[in-house]
């Protein structure tokens, strides 16, 4: 049995795996999550009953948790790519990386759109408040963390990568990353460049009109 991938083209956590995948070329089938799938949505429920995605199934399998997932890829599904460095310490400094991105990045995303799917003007006043005061702070530190690196930790694409991809797109739509960081704004684009996560961003371009603080005119 093929790997299958539940999820949503427009989800930054699903796309954090698309790029993992698409980084080693791994035959999957995607089954989307939507209105228009119903017996995807059931069968992910089944096996998910926490109401998450993604959700990859191998076999009889189902693994959940982006992180996990990439990491279970490398093991199970290896590639040319290895997204987890051999070296421990090193592969220490990749994880810290990653969980930087979900955590104080991402999370401070979903806050802001969280705020606005209330419908709610106050709640989303104060979602992108929060939102622009975090990401501020996190913008900052990783002016100074990426200063001279290519990729999040170092000169090779890892699955910290796959997590900021993601997570700094969205981020920038939320609060643009502002002029004041040249470091961390050229780090975006060139993730934009990448292959692997300009197919996941072209994937989800016709859902851009369901975010909820509005789709910027560019990327």
């Amino acid at each position: 049995m093929s790997l299958v991938l539940y999820g949503h083209p427009f989800s930054s956590y699903t796309q954090k795996v698309l790029v993992a995948l698409y980084e080693n070329d791994t035959p999957f089938e995607f089954r989307s999550l939507g209105p228009d799938t119903p017996q995807h949505a059931a069968e992910w429920l089944q096996r998910w009953p926490l109401r998450k995605f993604p959700l990859l199934v191998d076999g009889e399998r189902n693994v959940v948790e982006t992180s996990v997932i990439i990491e279970y890829l490398q093991l199970t599904h290896p590639g040319p790519v290895r997204l987890l460095p051999d070296d421990p310490l090193a592969a220490l400094d990749v994880r810290f990386m990653d969980r930087f991105f979900d955590l104080h990045v991402m999370t401070m995303v979903q806050r802001a759109v969280d705020g606005a799917l209330t419908g709610d003007a106050t709640k989303r006043a104060d979602g992108l408040a929060l939102a622009a005061e975090k990401l501020d702070l996190a913008y900052a530190w990783l002016e100074g963390a990426l200063a001279g690196k290519t990729w999040a930790a170092g000169e090779t694409f890892s699955l910290a990568d796959c997590a900021a991809a993601p997570a700094l797109f969205y981020a920038d739509w939320t609060h643009p990353i502002a002029d004041r960081y040249p470091v961390l704004r050229a780090y975006r684009a060139r993730l934009l460049a990448r292959p692997s996560f300009a197919r996941a961003v072209d994937e989800a371009r016709q859902y851009r009109p369901l975010f909820p603080l509005g789709a910027p005119d560019r990327d």
